[in-house]
């Protein structure tokens, strides 16, 4: 009989680095090559988090969202909030077993760390029928407590259990031999998800990863930079090893090469760039000219019309005398200001944000269409998120939330800060807003309510 072993992505978990776009992106192509799950790091700023995993859920079809609740019973509702539309939730509860991570992560005693995987399994359980634990640094447990806390969390409820080898200097044969010892000493873990992520410290997760496998491991989590290899093994030896996984072969390695952002090098031209990734990271200089910039803006999803490339060129070339180049993040900023102005079908009448750490965040927006006032009340994870909500009962349209970008632009108490929303509408086609004010939030209302207008006004 084969044994099916299924696969979990961490990149998005791992790499601060990705943006909004990216992230999304990449979550469209693992549901399409038949993921299990996608790990999101975790919740570290409501706002925005809690907007991406929103974006997400209503993104995948048939991957599992899996976002870490931290470790305050507290935490579980705002995440369960951000992640309950998604149609394959997780709530994970990531803990460390091994005794050094305990008192540095934890500051708790092994038996207060037993009562926390329990308690946190048990809340999330509350909310959601799929829970993972997450047994960090595991390899470095004390056994006999390891093994308590997998049980511990196991009769808690926990629907899954990943054991992790965070040091990653375990060698192949010994993590093997390790998992067959829990494997024999948990029976119950032959009967449930049971998954294995380890860190490449030595160059040989995969190799660790698979003596896990055959010791009784049924899904591993990796990285995209390493799904190929790790596929590639089932694909040539899984008839012998009794393996097979739900991974699309086919399209694998086409949809690996789309998820690898690697940067430019200094020598390349703007129109090197353009093609040879699909999220380009460029520089312009006073050397390029319109038809760059203009390819430019299509590599990163925008088809200007001839009057609105000469617009975003002027634009482009004025910030260039200042500061002789500019990036893919401010050249998004200077199409969202200056590309497809628009008159204003919607305007800002005022709005009223009530946010707080006891409170759920609530937004009351009021826009003028012409004569008419119009109201909308939003619920959300933060004032951002209850803001864009409201628009969207106002509108009585959600359209796709594709990026979202807050920076400061000036300095001191009274800077400045940015908004940049980038929204695709029916057809796949961007329209991107930006909105500058001292209030950020303002800042991000204003950004959306720009982008919208662009929409109104093409599709009227």
């Amino acid at each position: 009989m084969m044994r099916k072993i299924s696969f979990t992505d961490v990149t998005v978990r791992e790499n601060e680095n990705l943006t909004f776009k990216e992230k999304v992106e990449m979550a469209k192509i693992m549901d399409k090559l038949n993921y299990a799950g996608i790990d999101l790091p975790e919740m570290t700023n409501p706002q925005t988090d809690s907007l991406l995993i929103k974006t997400l859920a209503m993104t995948l079809k048939d991957c599992r969202l899996n976002v870490p609740v931290g470790m305050k019973k507290e935490n579980i509702k705002t995440v369960w909030d951000a992640l309950k539309k998604a149609k394959k939730p997780t709530l994970k509860v990531s803990v460390p077993t091994s005794t050094v991570q305990m008192e540095y992560v934890c500051h708790k005693k092994p038996a207060k760390v037993l009562e926390l995987i329990t308690e946190l399994v048990t809340e999330c359980k509350k909310c959601c029928n799929y829970v993972e634990f997450e047994a960090l640094d595991a390899t470095r447990a004390e056994y006999d407590f390891l093994v308590k806390a997998i049980n511990n969390a196991m009769e808690a409820g926990a629907n899954k259990i990943t054991v992790c080898d965070t040091a990653g200097t375990t060698m192949p044969s010994e993590f093997g031999v390790f998992i067959k010892k829990l494997v024999a000493d948990i029976p119950e873990l032959t009967k449930i998800e049971f998954a294995v992520l380890v860190d490449n410290e030595l160059h040989m997760s995969n190799a660790s990863c698979f003596a896990a496998v055959e010791s009784g491991a049924n899904e591993i989590k990796t990285n995209n930079k390493h799904i190929e290899h790790a596929v590639n093994v089932i694909d040539k030896r899984g008839s012998e090893l009794g393996l097979k996984t739900s991974i699309n072969t086919t399209e694998l390695q086409r949809g690996v090469s789309q998820m690898v952002w690697a940067p430019s090098t200094q020598n390349q031209s703007v129109r090197e760039k353009v093609i040879a990734t699909d999220t380009p990271e460029f520089t312009l200089t006073e050397k390029d000219t319109i038809d760059s910039v203009a390819k430019a803006a299509k590599a990163i999803g925008y088809t200007l019309s001839n009057e609105d490339k000469k617009k975003v060129f002027e634009a482009a070339k004025r910030v260039i005398a200042k500061k002789n180049a500019i990036s893919t993040k401010e050249l998004e900023v200077i199409i969202a200001t200056s590309a497809l102005t628009v008159p204003s079908t919607y305007e800002i009448e005022n709005y009223v944000i009530n946010s707080g750490n006891i409170i759920q965040a609530t937004a009351n927006i009021k826009l003028r269409k012409g004569k008419e006032i119009l109201s909308g009340i939003g619920v959300g994870d933060g004032p951002i998120d209850a803001a864009f909500t409201a628009i969207d009962q106002i509108l009585g349209h959600t359209y796709e939330l594709d990026d979202f970008q807050i920076q400061t632009v000036t300095e001191g108490r009274e800077s400045m800060g940015q908004a940049l929303v980038k929204l695709r509408a029916e057809g796949g086609k961007l329209y991107s807003g930006n909105g500058i004010s001292t209030d950020i939030i303002g800042a991000s209302i204003r950004a959306y309510v720009a982008a919208i207008n662009k929409i109104v006004y093409e599709e009227a």
